[in-house]
Order: structure tokens, then sequence, then C-alpha cells
């Protein structure tokens, strides 16, 4: 058994790179509606789609966006990858031990996963489970009760601001997972690598 620390993941960006899917959809839909596609791209990573889009549409025409979006990035859900050393570490981990955090709905991210060759985690919270996205600390709050584990005794491993933000609010011990590591200074620790997860958690946790 590789580690008992139960660990919380997020899933775009960390588990699943659909960094291409995920750009061509806010462009398309933001040339559709008639809104800044650079700043909605600096905006959303980590973050609801429907938080994103209240931010940056007008109220009038925010389902048909919401919607539009969603519709995009399902169509094209098969074709995002697993992250290098995702399929792997998700594998040593026993089993009940983990957990996927996540903004987006239910079935997308369960189809991005099978898009990426990834199993589909016996706890999932999505969008559709929460009141409150991230930043809040409500998914991971809900992820640790589902697990039946204490938020502190927890690691998260996030890709984005708004996810570590979240992660820390709710307790947990928080490793960031990044290219640029100062982007994600307030986590914990920050890693560039997914092969990197487990070595840091047995030095840096309890």
């Amino acid at each position: 058994m590789v580690t008992v620390v139960p660990l919380l993941f997020d899933i775009d960006g960390t588990l699943i790179d659909s960094r291409l899917v995920v750009e061509e959809a806010w462009r398309g839909v933001a040339a559709r509606f008639g809104a800044d596609a650079n700043a909605i791209l600096a905006a959303c990573h980590g973050r609801r789609d429907e938080d994103v889009v209240a931010e940056f549409f007008s109220q009038d025409v925010r389902a048909a966006v919401v919607d539009r979006i969603a519709a995009v990035e399902q169509e094209r859900a098969s074709e995002v990858v697993a992250m290098p050393g995702a399929r792997q570490l998700l594998e040593e981990l026993p089993r009940g031990m983990w957990a996927a955090v996540t903004s987006g709905s239910r079935r997308l991210m369960t189809a991005r996963l099978r898009g990426g060759g990834l199993p589909i985690p016996e706890v999932l919270i999505t969008a559709d489970d929460v009141r409150f996205g991230k930043p809040h600390p409500e998914g991971y709050l809900a992820a640790a009760a589902r697990l039946g584990v204490e938020i502190g005794r927890c690691v998260v491993v996030e890709d984005s601001p708004t996810g570590v933000a979240a992660g820390k609010a709710a307790g947990a011990f928080v490793v960031g997972f990044a290219i640029d590591p100062p982007s994600l200074a307030e986590a914990d620790v920050v890693v560039g690598s997914l092969v990197e997860i487990i070595p840091v958690v047995q030095k840096h946790h309890f």
C-alpha cells in the first residue's frame, strides 16, 4: 500500500488535459455571443461554467451561453487525454482512499475521464452536487465526508489558484500541480509532475 492519506483530485488540468478543447469552446462561444474570449480564458480555469458566464455575459443570454458551452464540451469530451502519470498514480492508490472534485458537470467529467482512459472515482463531487463552486470549500468538504474521513487528513491536488483556494479554505493540505510554480504560491507545496505526488505526500504530510 503506497499511502493511507486520502487524496482529493481536481480533474481538468490535473488528471485530464483538456486545455485545447476548453480554449476552443470558450473562444467559439465568446465570438458567437460577443464577449471577450481572452478575458474569459484568463478567469475561467477551475470555475463552474455558470459562474464564468455570469461574470462575462449579459443576463439575457446567460442561459443560452451555458447550454451552448455545455453542448460543445460534451461533443468533444473524447478528445481529451490523461495527464502524464495520471493512470499509474490512480492505479497505485488504495480503493476508497481517493476522490475527485470538479467544477464541471457529472456528465461531462465522466465522459472526459473515460475519454482519457481513467477510472471513474467512487466518490465524484461535481458542479451538480454543490451550491457553491470553487473557491468555496463545499466540494472538498463533501468529498471528505463521502469518504468518511476528516478533511484535515486529506491532501488536495489542484492546478489552479481557484482550486488551491478551495482546498485551503476546506482545511486540507494542498499540493499544487503546475508548470509555473509561482502561480500556485498559496499551495502548501508545488510539484511539476504527478509522479511526484506520492513522494511529496509521504515527505510533507503527517
